[in-house]
Formats: structure tokens, sequence, C-alpha cells
């Protein structure tokens, strides 16, 4: 019985050695352990070709990157098709960390029907269908999400998903960069005001979990740069512009709750190289620049916009920046790493 005893003990440590690897991979890290995860930038802002979104989710999938966040599944030239939504998805769930998708105002705000037609809310609740009908993200691996869907006054809002890491909030908001979809025409801001009540409602839980939780940080992924860093005018001359700027609500609220909450508030976008009006951005002057986005920052609050490309972000608790964009490529794969790992012992 004294060996049988000791080989089932053996047999028990053997079998948690082995899970374990596989526990803490799909285990979101302790409070003081830092990680890094990828943001894939608006590849699409170039033209109609996903060949860049491929390379980009293989590379983060080499990288190991606790999970991926994609704003955008389109060019605004290209079909807005179910066939093409759902092609897309297919490509986005090839990943090997969770991916969650953000939406860009080139996935719908100027799609048209075949009379050529604008049919922008439609295609908009076709993507919730495709990419949203669950909470789970996508990838190989899955993280589970909250969704504002959840709540029965917004119960279309689907795109708008949380989820905590690490000791940090992350969430998309649904701000498309053509200024928040905001039609000057009179009539026809229905989709936008409806979007803007459930948005004031997304933040304002957002934050208000954050700070119950005494979470370290809080980041916002949206495709549209709201500007809460830039300086306001408070000029009191007349404006000669007739544009409304669709950001004004959310970069207001966003600023307040900042300033209540203790932590962190990190806001990424993908305008960087793109022009903010859902079309693909032609600044050949931009697109050859070589330096590597930087965060901006304003007390606790922080902005920075993805270039075209990927980039990694690190989250460091107890040291300063919290935040930091890492250079690609400075981090080995975890094949790289075990074989490393190996070749020490």
């Amino acid at each position: 019985m004294t060996i049988r005893r000791g080989t089932i003990r053996l047999l028990a440590a053997g079998l948690l050695a082995v899970s374990l690897p596989w526990q803490a991979a799909l285990a979101a890290p302790g409070d003081q352990a830092g990680f890094e995860f990828a943001v894939l930038g608006h590849s699409f802002n170039a033209g109609p070709d996903d060949g860049p979104l491929k390379k980009a989710i293989a590379d983060t999938s080499a990288f190991n990157a606790s999970f991926v966040v994609a704003t955008g599944i389109k060019a605004a030239s290209e079909s807005c098709s179910d066939k093409l939504y759902s092609q897309r998805k297919d490509l986005l769930d090839a990943s090997g960390p969770p991916l969650i998708v953000s939406l860009s105002a080139s996935d719908w705000a100027n799609c048209r029907n075949s009379r050529g037609r604008i049919n922008a809310i439609e295609r908009l609740n076709r993507l919730r269908d495709v990419y949203f009908a669950d909470d789970q993200s996508l990838g190989q691996r899955k993280l589970t999400l909250s969704r504002l869907s959840s709540t029965a006054k917004f119960r279309s809002y689907a795109e708008n998903a949380h989820w905590e890491y690490g000791g940090v909030l992350f969430a998309t908001i649904n701000l498309p960069a053509n200024n928040n979809h905001f039609l000057p025409e009179a009539g026809r801001n229905s989709e936008f005001e409806d979007r803007l009540v459930a948005n004031r409602s997304w933040l304002q839980r957002l934050f208000a979990m954050a700070q119950r939780k005494k979470l370290d940080g809080i980041v916002l992924f949206s495709d549209g740069d709201m500007g809460v860093l830039d300086e306001d005018d408070n000029s009191l001359l007349p404006s000669f512009s007739s544009k409304q700027d669709g950001f004004a609500g959310p970069r207001k609220q966003v600023r307040t709750l900042a300033k209540k909450f203790s932590g962190k508030v990190l806001l990424i976008d993908t305008q960087r190289e793109a022009e903010a009006d859902g079309k693909e951005g032609k600044n050949k002057k931009a697109a050859a620049r070589t330096d590597a986005p930087k965060i901006s920052w304003k007390g606790n609050l922080g902005h920075v916009s993805i270039d075209n490309d990927w980039s990694a972000i690190a989250v460091r608790p107890g040291k300063t920046p919290f935040f930091e964009v890492r250079q690609r490529a400075t981090r080995p794969s975890a094949q790289a790493r075990a074989k490393a790992s190996t070749l020490r012992r």
C-alpha cells in the first residue's frame, strides 16, 4: 500500500506540473505581475489589402501577447457584404491569443446598398450579429467579455465590451473616426444621438466599476481620437465653423471621470496615419514615419494613436510609466523563451 500511495502521489505531482503552464497561460496575472497586450493598427488605411493584417496576426501570435485588440476589419473602399464580414472574422479568429474587435468607421459608416443609397445602420447591425453574438472573444484562446448589450435598455450595443486583466479594466467603445458619425443634414442623426446616450452610460459604468474595485487603470479602445489632451478653444469670439464636434460630449465626460479616478486612464485609437474621415489615408510622408507611437500624458489621462502596423503595450504595476509602448520584436516568442529556458538548464 505504501508503494501504491507513493506512486499515486508522484503521478499526481507530475500531472500538476504538466497542467500548471497551461493554467498560467490562461489565467490573468496577479496584481503585481506585468504583462503585454497588442493593438493591431488599422492596416486598411493603406488600401483594401488584408496581407498586412494576416502578417500582424501571425506576428502577435508569435509574440504571445496576453490578448490582442483589432480596430477595424476592412477598408472603406471594400465591399460591405456579408461574405467579406465573414471572411475577415475567420481571419481574425485564427489569432493565437484572445482577439477583441473594436469597430471602425470604415467597417460600416460609408456603406451603400446596390442602389447606391447609404445603409450604414443596417450594416452596423449586421456587424453586431456576425462579430458580437456571444460573450466570447475571437482567437484560439478565449476571453470572456461583458457587453453593454447585457443591459436591456442598450440591447443593440454589443460592440461595447469590457474585460478585466491584471488589475486593469479594458474596454471598447464605438466612436467612429468620421466625427463620431455626426451627420450635418437635419433629421439624420438618430444613430449618433442614440449611440451618444449608450456611450455615456457605458463610460459611467466603466469608471464606477474601476473605482469600486480600486483597479490600477482603465484602457479605452476606439476608432476615433476624441481629443482628450487637446487644448479647448475658450475664445469669446464667435466661431465661423459650421461643423459640430461629434466628440465633444465623450471628451468632456472622460475628462471629468478621469479626474475622479485614482488610477491611470489610457485612450488608444488608430488614427496616427489616417485621415479621420473613415476613408483610407493617403499621406505618404506619414506612412514613411519610422518612430514608434508614444503615449502623451496630462495628469492621469494618457493618449496614444497606433499606426498601420501593430504595437505592443506593457502594463507595469508599481513602476513608472505604468503603461509603456514597447518596440516590436523585443520580446521573444513563447517557443523562443522555452528553448532559452531549456538551454539554461
